[in-house]
């Protein structure tokens, strides 16, 4: 029987009008999280009129089970090197996300809408995947669409998870792109957009990248071609304060740097209390600045170097906006 959902995947599938979707979970070290995941998002690439072409768990060197399990689940995995053979890898989540979208725009099939899913969910919506692709398959003008999810702490209720969102992206977003400002997770890891969009625009190799694809859009092609999509409640690992620290840091050399704000480039310095029971003091943490850009997909497929761009560089048609954008 045919229930809500699978409605409204059918509906979308419809709507493709002969575009290729693709789903990505980039993973590092999820054994425990993708094998259930990449089952309950294989219903959307079954039958003669499917909503998902492909769906690939991009591994980025996980040291535990991870690929084994994605495949024995059905997903079709592809490790950095495999997407992108003979460059050298980088660290970072922002890394496998580009190195997946060039492979995808590459070869006899490319994707024409890449949608992507962070491969740490726990019991996710069961509609995520069609709703993120609904705006970009039927309003037309649509580019790009950010997921956002209630965020528990700690517990079932809540909205106290995202705390480098709350404290950091968004006061951040409100200060220099206030045409952004609705844009409830910005740092959210659930969002899809055309590849024709991704294929312009430079990549923060680690967690800047999320941040940074947003504000390159609207400053390509305007906050207009941003929607959002309520993916209802996300659960996943909450980390420690001094590991969201690190991340904050990454989001925030990426989000100045579009913003045309220079960054210092120095890396983190962490403060903690002294490890042992009965120690005084404090020790201190050096944690090195080692994001860069990676340059547009499209380039890359054409030849061009893929190495690291320069910061405060700007893909073609890619300015810096206005404040108001």
């Amino acid at each position: 029987m045919t229930g809500p959902d699978d409605a409204l995947a059918n509906r979308l599938a419809a709507a493709k009008d002969g575009r290729r979707v693709a789903v990505v979970l980039p993973a590092l070290d999820e054994e425990t999280t993708i094998g259930p995941l990449v089952e309950g998002l294989l219903r959307f690439t079954t039958g003669p009129d499917a909503l998902v072409d492909d769906l690939v768990v991009l591994d980025s060197g996980s040291a535990d089970r991870t690929a084994e399990r994605a495949a024995a689940a059905g997903a079709r995995v592809l490790s950095r090197e495999r997407a992108l053979p003979g460059v050298p890898v980088l660290p970072g989540k922002g890394e496998a996300m580009w190195r997946a979208v060039v492979a995808l725009g590459g070869g006899r099939a490319p994707a024409d809408v890449v949608c992507f899913v962070d491969a740490d969910l726990v019991d996710p919506h069961p509609d995520l995947v069609p709703r993120l692709l609904a705006p970009l398959l039927t309003r037309p003008g649509t580019a790009f669409v950010k997921g956002y999810h209630r965020r528990p702490l700690g517990g079932p209720d809540g909205h106290d998870g995202g705390r480098v969102t709350e404290l950091l992206a968004r006061p951040l977003i409100a200060a220099f792109r206030p045409g952004l400002r609705h844009v409830r997770q910005p740092l959210g890891g659930e969002y899809a957009a055309t590849r024709e969009l991704l294929d312009r625009l430079p990549f923060a190799t680690g967690y800047g990248v999320d941040i940074g694809l947003l504000l390159d859009t609207a400053a390509l092609r305007g906050p207009g071609a941003v929607a959002q999509a309520d993916l209802g409640v996300r659960r996943h690992r909450n980390r420690p304060l001094h590991e969201l620290a690190r991340t904050a840091r990454e989001v925030l050399a990426t989000a100045l740097d579009r913003c045309g704000v220079p960054d210092s480039g120095a890396g983190l310095l962490g403060v903690l209390p002294a490890d042992g029971p009965g120690e005084p003091g404090w020790r201190t943490e050096m944690h090195p600045l080692v994001q860069v850009d990676r340059p547009p997909p499209v380039d890359v497929r054409a030849g061009h170097p893929a190495g690291p761009v320069p910061s405060g560089a700007r893909p073609r048609g890619v300015g810096a906006a206005v404040a108001g954008s």
